[in-house]
């Protein structure tokens, strides 16, 4: 089994009307290193260049299931690390999946370099 993140279009909890059927939808996570797009419509968003200024943006809320490692592609995605707070090490709580603009390869490479991961409490 891992988690399968889906990073919905929607930045407040409030709009989201019921409890998900699968899974749970979890908001209140920080990026740091990258920024996130907005998606069209029902397509998802990605990850994108950070915004100066903005050191620590808001992502939208997250859908989060468990799936088998079959179910799971990862082709296109950023295995992403999620901590507790900004000193990461110890703090670490899970890899979330998420969306890069292209499936190119080269593409993890910038997110790595950058050190893009998500906090729950940034300081």
């Amino acid at each position: 089994m891992t988690l399968k993140s889906d990073i919905t279009n929607t930045r407040d909890p409030k709009e989201i009307p019921e409890v998900a059927e699968d899974g749970a939808y979890v908001h209140g996570f920080f990026l740091e290193g990258a920024a996130w797009e907005l998606g069209r419509g029902s397509e998802q968003g990605y990850l994108t260049d950070m915004v100066l200024k903005d050191l620590h943006p808001e992502l939208p809320v997250m859908h989060v299931t468990a799936v088998t490692r079959q179910e799971h592609s990862k082709v296109g995605l950023y295995e992403c690390p999620v901590y507790v707070t900004t000193a990461r090490g110890g703090t670490y709580t899970f890899t979330a999946h998420l969306k890069m603009e292209s499936e190119e390869e080269k593409l993890v490479l910038q997110w790595i370099l950058a050190g893009v991961a998500l906090f729950m409490a940034p300081e």
